[in-house]
């Protein structure tokens, strides 16, 4: 199981925010290259990145910052988010070198963008899904749909979409522990890998995921507690990788 670090950036820097509110991020570091340098030094496999004022704009705005990322991933995959409503951005973001797109409120409010997504990229896609009780939000969280999750990811699941990130909204932020269950019950009904996001706090979160890797579960994306020091990254992948 991969633990994937989290590169939150707002306004070229990497933050942390709190259940999603921009008004409440906490700023880790001002050099976005450094960072990732940081965590693959720390053995990292993959990472995630996402443009937070992107996802707010509907447009890329963090560009210097993710080509800074990009300068020093190397051959280490990078997962982005945020603000990608457009094949034409996706294109761009390949072709800089980012390995996976993950598209989030506009696979909801506008599927058949996402199916053309991938359709023209296909390996390249996956698809973010926040939650709160069993059901799908968007607009930053703002705003909580009538779509469950579980019905939602089947039917992108058969667009062909590489993986679902699965965020618990509650829980995410908080330092408050996986939603273990939800995860569980959204991977058994897919059968493409879901990836855990959202709460997070020590090591034995990772021991809980690792027990239920078997159900479809690949990976944990983790951000406040690794910056925060409630959890050792290298320790943490080291552990997945003994329990796998």
């Amino acid at each position: 199981m991969l633990i994937i670090p989290a590169i939150d950036l707002k306004d070229g820097q990497c933050v942390r925010l709190q259940q999603g509110d921009m008004n409440a991020a906490t700023v880790f570091s001002e050099d976005a290259g450094a960072t990732a340098r940081h965590w693959r030094e720390q053995g990292a496999r993959r990472l995630h990145v996402v443009d937070l004022n992107g996802a707010f704009a509907g447009k890329p705005v963090n560009l210097p910052a993710i080509r800074d990322i990009l300068s020093v991933a190397g051959d280490m995959p990078v997962q982005l988010g945020g603000g990608i409503r457009d094949l034409d951005t996706i294109e761009k973001y390949l072709d800089a070198g980012i390995s996976y797109i993950i598209i989030g409120t506009a696979a909801v409010k506008t599927p058949g963008f996402l199916h053309e997504a991938c359709d023209a990229f296909p390996g390249h896609i996956m698809v973010g899904l926040d939650a709160k009780d069993g059901m799908v939000a968007t607009d930053g969280w703002s705003k909580i749909t009538k779509h469950e999750v579980v019905d939602l990811a089947r039917r992108f699941q058969d667009y062909g979409v590489e993986a679902v990130i699965y965020t618990d909204i509650g829980r995410d932020g908080m330092l408050s522990g996986v939603n273990i269950e939800a995860t569980v019950r959204l991977a058994q009904a897919l059968t493409i890998p879901v990836i855990a996001s959202g709460g997070l706090t020590g090591l034995d979160d990772v021991r809980e995921l690792c027990k239920v890797e078997g159900e479809g579960i690949s990976g944990a994306i983790t951000g406040r507690a690794i910056y925060q020091g409630t959890i050792d990254f290298r320790e943490a992948q080291e552990l997945a990788d003994s329990l796998s």
